[in-house]
C-alpha cells in the first residue's frame, strides 16, 4: 500500500460545488484504489445548489467510504475544515478543495513525504491556472508571510495538505486561519514541507476567492504572529509599540519647544497637535486592538453543533442492508 497501512482521511469543504464534488469523489477512489483504509469527509458550507443530486449516483463503494456534513449556512472554510478534523479518524488527513484544480492522484506521493520526517506537506501548485488578480495576490499574500513568519513556503494558503492526525488535534481555526495552518503547525513544532504538485485549470463554477480574502489573511497573519509569538509576553511587543510612538512623539514636541524657545510662535502649528495625539493616543488603541486578539484567542471556541444540520454517511454500509454492485 503507498501509504504504509495507514487509515486516511480526506477532508473537502465545498459550497456550490454540485458539477464537481462527484467526480472529485471518484477521482479520488481511483487514486486510493490500491488502499484498503481511506474515508472522505466533504462538508458542505452552506450551499444552496442541488448537489446531493449528483452525489445520490455515486457507486455505493465509494458512498460507504463518505461522510456528509452539512452546515445550516455558510460559515467559511475555516470552520468547514474545522468540522472535518473533528470527524476524521485517519493516522494521515488530506485536505482539497472541490474545484478539482488539485489533482487527487498526487496524495499518495504527498503522503510518501511524510516517511522522510515530516508531519506536514503542502502542495505548491505547478503552474498556477488561475487569473492574474488572484496570482499576484496569492504571491503578495505568500511574500508577507515568509517574512513575517520565517517559514520558506512559497505556496502556504493552498488547499492541497497531507498531515499527519496530530497536527489537527485540538488545531483552533475561525476566521481565514485556514491559510496559516502551516504556520500554527510550525509554531507547534511540527516539521512543515512542500512538494509541486500539477494545477489544473478550473472547468466548473467560479471562484469563491477574492482579493478581499487575502487581506482579511494578511489581518490573521498579525493575529497569528502575536499569538504564537508573544502571547505570553505582550509588554515584549506593546512597550515596544509604545515606545516608538512615544519616542516619534516626543521628538515633535521637543523640536516644537526649541522652535518656541527661539522666539517662533506656535499658533497655526498641526504638528503640535499631531506630537500630543502620537503620545497620548496612538499606543492606546494598539494596545486596545491587541488586547482584544487576546480576548479572542483565549474565549473562542469551536463548537460547532449549533450549525451542523445532520451528519450521516453517504450510502448504507453492506451490514447495514445497503445495495451491493
Amino acid at each position: 500500500m503507498t501509504a504504509g497501512g495507514r487509515r486516511l482521511s480526506i477532508v473537502v469543504p465545498f459550497y456550490n460545488e454540485a458539477s464537481s464534488l462527484p467526480t472529485l469523489l471518484v477521482q479520488i477512489h481511483e487514486a486510493l484504489a490500491r488502499e484498503n483504509d481511506w474515508q472522505a469527509i466533504i462538508v458542505d458550507d452552506g450551499s444552496t445548489d442541488d448537489y446531493m443530486e449528483g452525489l445520490s449516483r455515486l457507486p455505493d463503494e465509494i458512498g460507504r467510504r463518505v461522510t456528509l456534513v452539512v452546515f445550516r449556512r455558510n460559515l467559511g472554510k475555516a470552520s468547514a475544515l474545522a468540522a472535518g478534523f473533528t470527524l476524521a479518524t485517519g493516522d494521515v488527513v488530506v485536505t482539497l478543495d472541490a474545484d478539482l484544480q488539485d489533482d487527487p492522484a498526487m496524495i499518495p506521493e504527498l503522503v510518501a513525504r511524510l516517511d522522510q520526517g515530516y508531519d506536514m506537506v503542502i502542495g505548491r501548485k505547478v503552474p498556477r491556472q488561475d487569473p492574474v488578480g488572484k496570482r499576484l495576490a496569492s504571491f503578495a499574500f505568500n511574500s508577507v508571510v515568509r517574512m513575517a513568519s520565517g517559514l520558506r513556503l512559497r505556496d502556504v494558503n493552498s488547499g492541497f495538505k497531507v498531515m499527519r492526525r496530530k497536527v489537527v488535534q485540538g488545531m483552533d481555526l475561525y476566521g481565514e486561519m485556514h491559510r496559516l495552518l502551516p504556520l500554527l503547525a510550525a509554531f507547534k513544532g511540527f516539521k512543515v514541507t512542500e512538494v509541486d504538485v500539477k494545477h489544473r485549470p478550473r472547468i466548473h463554477g467560479r471562484s469563491h476567492y477574492g482579493v478581499e480574502r487575502s487581506w482579511r489573511g494578511l489581518f490573521d497573519l498579525v493575529t497569528v504572529t502575536f499569538l504564537t509569538r508573544y502571547h505570553k509576553r505582550p509588554l515584549h511587543l506593546l512597550g515596544g509599540v509604545a515606545g516608538i510612538l512615544f519616542g516619534f512623539g516626543s521628538l515633535i514636541c521637543i523640536y516644537l519647544l526649541a522652535y518656541w524657545l527661539a522666539g517662533g510662535s506656535l499658533q497655526d502649528r498641526p504638528l503640535l497637535f499631531f506630537g500630543i495625539l502620537l503620545i497620548s493616543l496612538s499606543s492606546q488603541v494598539f494596545t486596545l486592538g491587541l488586547l482584544g486578539e487576546m480576548i479572542t484567542f483565549a474565549t473562542h471556541t469551536s463548537d460547532l453543533s449549533a450549525y451542523i444540520d445532520r451528519v450521516r454517511p453517504l450510502a448504507p454500509s453492506r451490514e447495514d442492508g445497503g445495495p451491493e454492485h
